[in-house]
């Protein structure tokens, strides 16, 4: 694995001298040709042109550029990013209209729609602001965290675009009282790697306490934007952690993977008489108990660093019984070469989890990997139940929160699966 390049300060967006409003062109005069036959990704409504679908490229242009987009008849269909070094050629910025083209001011008004979104479906306090290809910026990741931003870039052509929409973020928070006082990039994802790109992290700002404090269904937490996972934490949860409050009045819980130990504080908070949380990671565990105890719970919650795999079935011998059993796993798959391997991983926590679930209490579960599809989740789940000798009642069906859209057009938007269960006797 290589290794993450970490620069106290990798740029300044804040107090850079950048005119959003400007519509000045940004691409180049060049363009792609499409074979005959080719570009099915994009014309079923994505944004992905892939290296064997690109016939030629006329002009001059280095990766990175912002080039036009022509099917093989010349029918114009866009600008986009161009990447000769990954297997995804191009990445689209517009679609269709010759006339649209890539400027500052269009990325402003890109910005201010996504920001007007989010307002409307989501507590903005903590959210996801820019969410790549749903928002129309391909391989860019922008979450807010009070008045912090971090931002992940995936895709070379990303980096020419990413001051401007970071710039035209912070105006466009202004507008509604928000100061951002600082700004962290987390661009060490082993992805970029495929785009030719080192893995770096390190401030966008003047340097500042990366421990960052949020509120999110009335939890406190501290977020630790520079170590944490991801950006530092997983906001496409928001929602699904709030379903399990209601569950929780008087209930003894089991909290699986629970990582910095959000389900499991949203369990205390609904009233839960004992929680167990699990991580097989020190400095996750750690990180929980501070936020337990930044929220009173720590008399509640008892936390173990300990690998669940080996845990449940250990419990299970001992006779353990949970009214509420929440499975958050890592995604157990990252590619579809690994799915088979990853149901297994699947079928073997939740079959151990329903057999912890007291009759008529409740099983939260869960798939983050957009490859394990939800028909195969589902069937997975339905295997484990019939092996478990319990019938399933389901409560709800969820997937990531609205400030995570999905894009029907682009599979890879669509990736979390959250499931609540009553677990009931076998009717035989």
């Amino acid at each position: 694995m290589s290794e993450i390049t970490e620069v106290r300060q990798l740029g300044d967006v804040l107090n850079q001298d950048i005119d959003t409003s400007s519509e000045e062109d940004l691409s180049v005069p060049a363009a792609a040709v499409l074979k005959k036959g080719e570009g099915r990704t994009l014309k079923k409504g994505g944004l992905w042109i892939y290296d064997n679908e690109v016939a030629s490229v006329t002009g001059a242009c280095r990766d990175g550029d912002i080039i036009g987009v022509q099917d093989y008849d010349g029918y114009f269909m866009g600008y986009g990013f161009i990447n000769r070094a990954s297997k995804i050629r191009i990445r689209m910025l517009t679609r269709n209209s010759s006339d649209e083209r890539v400027t500052p001011a269009l990325i402003r008004a890109r910005v201010r729609e996504a920001w007007a979104y989010r307002k409307k479906v989501i507590d903005t306090s903590a959210c996801r602001v820019i969410f790549g290809d749903a928002d129309m910026f391909p391989g860019l990741t922008v979450d807010k965290y009070g008045d912090v931003l971090v931002v992940e870039s995936l895709a070379l052509g990303t980096e020419k675009i990413k001051p401007y929409v970071l710039k035209a973020l912070t105006e466009i928070l202004a507008e509604d009282g928000i100061t951002v006082r600082g700004i962290f990039e987390r661009s060490d994802a082993k992805v970029r790697e495929k785009e030719g790109l080192p893995r770096v992290k390190g401030f966008l700002s003047a340097p500042f306490d990366t421990n960052v404090p949020i509120t999110e269904n009335g939890i406190r937490y501290i977020v630790d934007v520079r170590e944490g996972q991801k950006t530092g934490f997983f906001l496409d949860q928001k929602l699904n952690r709030l379903a399990i409050q209601r569950l929780s009045e008087g209930a003894e819980v089991l909290d699986c993977f629970t990582h910095t130990g959000s389900f499991g504080l949203n369990a205390a908070k609904g009233g839960a008489k004992h929680v167990i949380s699990v991580d097989a990671s020190d400095t996750a565990i750690l990180q929980a108990e501070e936020n337990a105890k930044l929220n009173g719970y720590d008399d509640i919650i008892d936390y173990y660093v300990a690998d669940v795999f080996e845990m449940l079935p250990g419990m299970e011998e001992q006779g353990k019984k949970f009214d509420l059993v929440i499975l958050d796993p890592p995604a157990f798959t990252k590619s579809r070469a690994s799915v088979k391997a990853a149901a297994r991983g699947y079928k073997e926590i939740n079959l151990r989890g329903m057999r912890l679930v007291k009759p008529g209490g409740f099983l939260a579960t869960c798939s983050c990997s957009h490859f394990m599809e939800q028909e195969m989740f589902a069937g997975i789940i339905r295997e484990a139940a019939r092996d478990a000798h319990v019938r399933l009642r389901q409560v709800e069906f969820r997937t990531q929160a609205p400030d995570h859209p999905i894009t029907w057009a682009a599979d890879d938007s669509y990736y979390l699966k959250f499931y609540i269960f009553q677990v009931l006797p076998a009717a035989f």
